[in-house]
């Protein structure tokens, strides 16, 4: 017996909430107060209140994020910010775009996440950042990441992306670092119906600056302090994510009821997700490794079954990093990875013989 099985069931999720969703989007129609409307400021209060970040500003994308985040922080053409090569490529992209270098450390080889013993020694005197991605929905080793910043005098930008809602030692990671980072693009964990994303920050100066960098750098209407942009998020996605973030707690521990249902039922043959016992992920993904990925992606097609690769090819041997001079072999483990991973279904939403069916169709085709 086939089954199709949905990877994120967003229409299943808006069935659900159809008619809050609809009530709220109607509301800003009626109206009419499509951009920074009152939804806006209501979602931030909500945000603070979930994460406990003394600062929630929300944005027009989990890119944009990052970007504003940088502008605060003042990063200037030259400057050196430390990341990851195993990320989607938004994390050094926007490092690229404010002129500065991305400079890569290897992953570690259970979590993917940057592998924080290695940071220290790719610190110079152009250093001004460390920017950890909390991946698949994990956070990073943000002790020792903390302690190398605060030794060397470094600002700690976290990506967030995929991990809202998850914790590192009982704290949310939107409430770690100088600033945090998430996205609320429709397949993340928490996602509205469009573009969106946010910033936390316990510094108010940060905060003061980045709520005017999103409206152009204006200190009030047509009068500009900063140089800025256009990265606002839209009141209508606010009124989605105003329904949907009370209910997110719950959706949070259905997910991770799934990710272990998926680590209880998958034989040896196929290497599941560690979470780290200090952390709590948000399982924006379920990532595991194989030996036979395109064999076993064309199968599980076939009978119903989507799978996705999070990332296929490291950061530093895209061609658009070419300028950066890295090399195959490099970074070894990102690239063993890269080669590896396969994502499965993943949403709050699946039942158990749904699961049962995607780990059936797994082991009879390894």
């Amino acid at each position: 017996l086939s089954m199709n099985i949905d990877f994120a069931n967003l229409q299943l999720q808006y069935q659900k909430y159809k008619v809050d969703i609809d009530a709220n989007i109607q509301a800003v129609l009626n109206k009419s107060n499509y951009i920074m409307g009152e939804e806006v400021y209501e979602l931030e209060r909500a945000l603070e209140g979930f994460t406990g970040a003394k600062h929630a500003i929300t944005c027009s994308s989990g890119t944009d994020a990052l970007l504003l985040a940088m502008m605060a922080m003042d990063i200037q053409p030259g400057d050196e910010i430390i990341t990851t090569p195993f990320t989607f490529i938004a994390t050094a992209e926007t490092i690229a775009l404010m002129k500065a270098k991305p400079v890569f450390v290897d992953i570690e080889p259970d979590t993917f996440n940057i592998d924080a013993n290695l940071i220290e020694a790719a610190i110079t005197d152009k250093t001004k950042a460390i920017m950890p991605v909390s991946l698949y929905g994990q956070p990073a080793d943000m002790d020792t990441i903390q302690a190398i910043a605060d030794k060397y005098n470094l600002k700690v930008i976290i990506d967030g992306a995929q991990s809202f809602g998850s914790t590192y030692n009982n704290k949310t990671d939107s409430n770690l670092g100088d600033i945090s980072t998430t996205s609320f693009f429709p397949a993340k964990p928490l996602g509205c119906y469009g573009d969106g994303g946010a910033i936390f920050t316990n510094n108010d100066e940060y905060a003061k600056t980045i709520k005017m960098m999103r409206v152009h750098g204006q200190n009030q209407q047509y009068y500009h302090k900063y140089i800025g942009m256009g990265g606002r998020l839209d009141t209508i996605q606010a009124a989605i994510l105003l329904v949907k973030l009370p209910l997110y707690k719950e959706e949070l521990l259905a997910r991770g009821r799934i990710a272990k249902l998926y680590t209880d039922l998958l034989t040896s043959n196929v290497k599941t997700p560690i979470i780290k016992s200090n952390r709590f992920s948000a399982w924006a993904q379920f990532t595991v490794k194989v030996n036979n990925r395109d064999t076993l992606q064309a199968r599980l097609k076939n009978n119903g079954i989507p799978t996705a690769v999070y990332y296929p090819m490291s950061l530093h041997l895209q061609e658009c990093f070419q300028y950066l001079n890295y090399k195959q072999g490099d970074f070894p483990i990102s690239e063993k990875a890269s080669n590896e991973v396969m994502s499965l279904p993943m949403n709050s939403f699946l039942t158990n013989e749904q699961v049962d069916y995607v780990v059936s169709k797994i082991q009879e085709n390894i």
